[in-house]
């Protein structure tokens, strides 16, 4: 991170401390393919500035050889991980934004100790929760937590969509991760939609009228 990056602990409220403090992230809002993944991260003080030497900050930044290199250094050096999805299913009945809360609602509860807050990347706070919380804008890149979660979130879902690239062959899920680049959109015309692809989504994407036919 940069050394203008602003400190976690400008986003924590009266009586907070490191060890009950979560930064939480999710990937894969913007996907055509798979669930979204949120990720739940709390760190001791003095795992920050190792952290930030190591190069954490927001995933989108990082290559995947570095995001995976960083993966084990924030389990291992974290008082507590956890992660949470919603399915393409709970995708297509709540809109994305409700699924995505509720990804991250569900890595919060496989925490398992008492919390003071929570540090949520970008600008809506997380509805359904009664822990304090901040919104942070950004927050993948002026917060380690945040980063840290933003990393576990993407490896973990990159891995998801490794394997399913076996059950799914022919889709590139393993080179796009369920991006909707040229190459995904184009075997989606090629082969239809395969049971994990959001249908929401590509009708949105898909408008001519000869694609109309794949839902």
């Amino acid at each position: 991170m940069s050394p203008k990056t602003r400190l976690d602990t400008d986003f924590f409220g009266p009586g907070d401390r490191w060890q009950t403090v979560a930064g939480v992230d999710e990937v894969g809002r913007g996907c055509l393919f798979g669930p979204v993944v949120a990720a739940v991260v709390v760190l001791p003080e003095a795992a920050i500035a190792p952290l930030q030497r190591a190069g954490v900050t927001d995933s989108k930044q990082l290559s995947q050889y570095q995001r995976e290199q960083l993966y084990p250094l924030i389990c291992d050096t974290a008082e507590a991980v956890a992660w949470g999805l919603s399915s393409v299913a709970e995708i297509e009945r709540w809109n994305i934004l409700q699924a995505t809360f509720l990804a991250m609602r569900r890595a919060l509860t496989k925490i398992d100790r008492p919390l003071s807050r929570c540090l949520i990347d970008g600008n809506q706070r997380l509805p359904k929760v009664s822990l304090a919380q901040t919104s942070v804008v950004q927050g993948d890149r002026h917060c380690v937590t945040i980063a840290a979660a933003s990393i576990l979130a993407k490896v973990w879902r990159d891995r998801l969509l490794e394997r399913l690239d076996d059950r799914y062959p022919g889709y590139g899920l393993r080179q796009h991760k369920g991006y909707g680049t040229a190459q995904h959109r184009q075997a989606i015309l090629q082969f239809g939609p395969t049971p994990l692809h959001r249908s929401h989504f590509l009708r949105s994407l898909l408008q001519q009228p000869k694609q109309i036919s794949l839902f």
